[in-house]
């Protein structure tokens, strides 16, 4: 019978699964992973809303979905944006700054081209919108703004209203350059057609909310679940955890002569009081008192209160 010698083999490595990304230390980022979270919930709902109000409005098969969360400088926002977009600039009260709810020109002719029941088709003007079309596209717009305010009302109480709009992305003069924003991405697909859609906030204005909102459990039942469990747990391992606890009469202070002259048969004399109790200690601290004794073969101490406390 032949033998077979087997080699242990070594363990595979994990594939790479996302490439790295260089990491900009003049401009840390602050938006944490919590407060990414947060946000997520909050615009998750925001585009199932999104889905229903296109599709009611287009009376055609409408898709919003959420793509990324990610903090940008205004001018990377605009950058990559197009040439000529359709910005709806509003009011982020109460949070200071402006807001933009950014759909491209394409898919906004295309919206104005549905709901005058047209066909959508892939050929759209490549112009600023006319009266008569703003008004149809600004109920839209209206009906977005009124889904992100309840959709964030977990975040915080938004009451967008709708200040401008403007057709060129260098001439919104929303926040400074340099500023600090936070940027939204969605897929917005009409009929079989893909867009991308955004909404912009001014980080500045939403960190203390989102902060609040983190800290007060803006998650699903399951988390909150699973945090209550996990804190359950934590104390019930905390109240296992074994302890050393001293029983000490009280410290003294001895000169290195005295202490080098003991010897066995030598008598210490303590300032403990002979009616006073023993201190029961741990780590140093005292949290308790106690009187000597004894129980069975072992002594014992018995916590007693002290005069201050029975005072």
């Amino acid at each position: 019978m032949a033998s077979v010698t087997l080699t242990p083999q070594r363990p595979r490595r994990r594939a790479r699964t996302a490439e790295p990304t260089p990491y900009d230390f003049r401009r840390p980022i602050q938006l944490s992973r919590e407060h990414q979270r947060t946000l997520q919930l909050g615009f998750d709902g925001f585009a199932r809303q999104a889905t229903t109000v296109f599709t009611s409005s287009l009376r055609t098969v409408c898709t919003v979905a959420l793509v990324g969360i990610e903090q940008r400088t205004y001018a990377e926002y605009v950058d990559s944006l197009g040439v000529s977009t359709y910005l709806t600039l509003f009011s982020a009260d109460p949070m200071p700054g402006t807001g933009v709810l950014e759909i491209p020109l394409f898919a906004t002719m295309s919206c104005v081209d549905h709901m005058l029941g047209g066909p959508g088709s892939d050929e759209q003007p490549d112009r600023p919108l006319t009266e008569i079309e703003d008004g149809v596209i600004r109920g839209l717009v209206e009906r977005l703004l009124g889904e992100m305010r309840y959709s964030l009302e977990g975040i915080v109480a938004l009451e967008p209203t709708v200040t401008g709009v403007e057709y060129s992305p260098q001439f919104a003069q929303v926040a400074a350059a340099a500023d600090v924003m936070v940027v939204v991405t969605f897929d917005l697909r009409i009929g079989e057609r893909g867009h991308r859609m955004s909404v912009c906030l001014p980080f500045s204005g939403l960190l203390p909310h989102l902060t609040n909102a983190s800290g007060s459990g803006a998650v699903s039942d399951r988390e909150r679940a699973q945090r209550a469990e996990s804190a359950t747990l934590l104390q019930a391992q905390f109240n296992r955890v074994p302890v050393a606890v001293a029983v000490r009469f009280r410290p003294i202070s001895l000169d290195p002569a005295d202490l080098a002259e003991l010897r066995p048969g030598s008598v210490v004399r303590l300032t403990h009081p002979a009616s006073a109790p023993l201190d029961v200690t741990v780590a140093g601290t005292t949290f308790a008192h106690a009187t000597a004794g004894a129980r069975g073969q072992r002594l014992a101490a018995l916590i007693v209160t002290t005069p201050e406390e029975n005072s």
